[in-house]
């Protein structure tokens, strides 16, 4: 793809706060070759206007979490699993996927409902996981001579926003450097053939299907002449060619044939976002449907789908009810049981519904969608002191999950804490890298009555460590 193009998924609204936004200095760099910390930088600069402002960003700790698992298996894989790699979802139809500076990797819903099994999905984020392994955004930089991190800030998303309005993409595109830009496509189909070889290993050594690669990409291929001149988004930054699917193909040659079965997970994260689709009415009856006319691959997914819909519809006797029937078998997930115990809590049986999640929480301690859910549940039904006691034992056991502090900082709220509630937002802002808003937090946390000496010198503390930190990163620039 298009070397700048990696980096997309951030409509043009957001392109004139992205431009402001204190990046470090690309000119000597970039012809020496762009660090991983610099990369890391820009990457997280771009992932954080994308939570802020686009409007396709989902924020969903489930199907997040399945991502990052997928996700992170295929990197283990890869050959420079050490990059550390971020997988994040976006509810848009289009069918895409783009990797980003420093290992973040947007995933479309519509490629997750496009692909037929859990292999195909594995060989796209193999691909993308590849593009950012073979350094193709940094290698494509280096052959421009003065870019600064303003400039190729501006020429990424201009492109960015290619998958909103391809229209004020291009005037954005041209406005940006159009030259710059042209001048990389000589890499384009280059990097596109590495990251289908350096892919494919990845996936065979990770113990997907590789036959699945090129299956899903000839599909996509031949879909493409009932769009005619409106091809997929991931085709238009993805150039696809005969040659390269025959690649593809050959690589298959000597590999014994693998039968791999799909994930339960990967079943439920298509159901649920199918289920997002549409009035909550039209979910329910198309999952109804399935199950009447028994359409369906795993029926417990669909199941499953049905009870998403029902909590659209606010109808939680009819998604609890819906959930018993999947518990009595074999199949239980953390997904299943944080909506079963939602649905309890919803329908009006707190302690059934709380018992359900401690429950859960003591079998899949890691799954952190349960930890959320368990938190906003105590706040939600004024359990303060319980989910103050459960956020800090949280907080202790994952202290570099800024969702937590933002959660914390919400019961502070509610419990009239208003300086410790400044501070844990400061603690989320800092890990998602907004040094200035964090400090900006911390000082009205000092200004905040009733804080006893404790919080104060901890408050005090923090904002002269983030206000050095500050520093330092401006020498840096």
């Amino acid at each position: 793809m298009l070397a700048v193009a990696l980096i997309w998924g951030v409509p043009d609204m957001i392109c004139a706060q992205a431009i402001d936004s204190n990046l470090p200095e690309l000119g000597d760099a970039a012809g020496a070759g762009l660090s991983m910390q610099t990369e890391k930088k820009i990457g997280q600069e771009i992932m954080n206007e994308i939570r802020m402002r686009e409007p396709s960003y989902l924020d969903d700790p489930e199907v997040e979490a399945y991502l990052n698992q997928l996700g992170n298996r295929l990197a283990a894989a890869s050959p420079d699993p050490g990059i550390g790699f971020y997988f994040f979802p976006l509810n848009d139809p289009m069918i895409n996927a783009f990797a980003m500076f420093g290992g973040y990797i947007g995933v479309n819903s519509g490629l997750i409902l496009a692909v037929q099994n859990e292999s195909e999905l594995a060989g796209v984020l193999a691909h993308e996981i590849s593009h950012v392994t073979q350094r193709h955004l940094a290698r494509g930089i280096a052959r421009q001579n003065q870019i600064s991190g303003v400039s190729l800030l501006a020429m990424a998303v201009a492109l960015l926003a290619a998958h909103s309005n391809a229209d004020v993409a291009g005037a954005a595109m041209a406005s940006a450097s159009a030259g710059a830009i042209q001048a990389q496509l000589g890499f384009t189909r280059d990097f596109e053939r590495e990251a289908d070889r350096i892919g494919f290993q990845t996936l065979d050594k990770a113990g997907f299907d590789v036959r699945s690669m090129a299956a899903f990409f000839a599909r996509l291929q031949r879909a493409t002449r009932n769009y005619e001149n409106n091809a997929p988004v991931y085709l238009r930054t993805h150039p696809l060619n005969v040659e390269r699917i025959s690649d593809m193909q050959n690589r298959e040659q000597g590999h014994p044939y693998r039968q791999v079965l799909d994930s339960l997970d990967f079943h439920l994260v298509r159901a649920r976002l199918q289920a997002m689709r549409g009035t909550p009415a039209e979910a329910v009856a198309y999952f109804k449907t399935l199950l009447t006319e028994q359409k369906t691959l795993n029926v417990t997914a669909t199941q499953y789908g049905l009870a998403v819909a029902y909590a659209r519809q606010n109808d939680w006797q009819s998604a609890e009810k819906t959930l018993a029937d999947i518990r009595q078998g074999k199949d239980a997930t953390p997904m299943i049981e944080r909506l079963y115990a939602e649905a309890r809590i919803k329908r009006g049986d707190l302690a059934g519904g709380l018992s359900v999640f401690r429950a859960a929480l003591n079998r899949y301690p890691n799954a952190n969608a349960l930890v959320y859910a368990y938190g906003e549940s105590l706040l939600e039904n004024r359990r303060l002191e319980d989910a103050q006691a459960f956020l800090d034992q949280s907080i202790r056991k994952n202290s570099a999950d800024a969702r937590l502090y933002k959660l914390q900082s919400r019961i502070y709220a509610a419990s009239g804490k208003a300086g410790l509630q400044h501070k844990a937002l400061a603690e989320a802002y800092a890990l998602e890298g907004k040094l200035a808003a964090a400090i900006e937090q911390l000082e009205l946390a000092q200004k905040t009555g009733g804080n006893d000496f404790y919080a104060s010198s901890a408050i005090d503390a923090r904002l002269r460590q983030l206000k050095l930190r500050q520093q330092e990163e401006a020498k840096l620039r």
